[in-house]
């Protein structure tokens, strides 16, 4: 069976691209990142998706880049705004995904794995100059020259399947392979049992998606908030 190495954040969409990749034959390991963020819930939920989608093996690294400071989501004097406004949000984190993507890319050679799997989106998303086309087109280019794999003609494939869809699509798309979104955490601002605030980016995202999907939302709330 061919491996995969599944960026898995603890949210919806790395949960489906998970469940897409199991779905084809691929035997899964799955990385998540301890980089600092606000909050441990989407932590616990990633432990939880890979052990409910059967992955072979669950990897857990630190990553303090956190502690550069820079975003929202890494540092607590910053807000967590409910709308990211024009342009480039304060909840992006500076260069996130290229230093996932490369401790993947580590992974996937050390396990001569054919893809790594991650759930970036491109259309229902807070404008993440990271979450693009272009920049898996450069990484893949990147993945190529970088690695001995690649020298030898056997380079992993950057597998991004969301990148066109709909945050609708993609629940749809989980939902038909089973994922239990309930068991996932989006949210910015996820309190300590992983309950959503319903007023950031993610929360409004999500609950667009289960929405236009005429799916029901499984999403915990905090008492008294819910997604608009």
């Amino acid at each position: 069976m061919p491996a995969s190495v599944v960026l898995l954040s603890g949210g919806l969409d790395s949960a489906t691209a998970l469940a897409i990749a199991r779905a084809r034959g691929d035997t899964c390991y799955t990385l998540a990142f301890d980089y600092g963020q606000r909050h441990r819930a989407e932590l616990d939920a990633a432990r939880r998706v890979a052990a409910a989608l059967g992955a072979e093996r669950h990897e857990e690294l630190p990553l303090p880049i956190g502690r550069l400071g820079g975003s929202a989501l890494t540092d607590a004097r910053i807000d967590v705004p409910d709308r990211g406004g024009e342009g480039i949000p304060i909840t992006y984190v500076p260069a996130r995904n290229t230093v996932f993507l490369s401790l993947a890319l580590a992974w996937a050679e050390v396990l001569d794995a054919q893809a790594i799997v991650i759930g970036v989106n491109a259309v229902d998303y807070s404008g993440y100059p990271d979450c693009r086309p272009e920049f898996i087109a450069a990484f893949q280019h990147l993945a190529s020259l970088a690695t001995k794999q690649g020298v030898e003609g056997r380079g992993v494939r950057i597998d991004a399947p969301l990148i066109a869809l709909s945050k609708a699509e993609i629940v749809r798309r989980g939902t038909e392979l089973g994922v239990d979104y309930s068991l996932t955490v989006s949210c910015y601002r996820a309190d300590g049992e992983g309950r959503a605030c319903g007023r950031c980016d993610a929360c409004r995202f999500r609950k667009h998606g289960f929405v236009a999907a005429g799916l029901p939302d499984p999403t915990r709330y905090v008492r008294g908030s819910s997604a608009t």
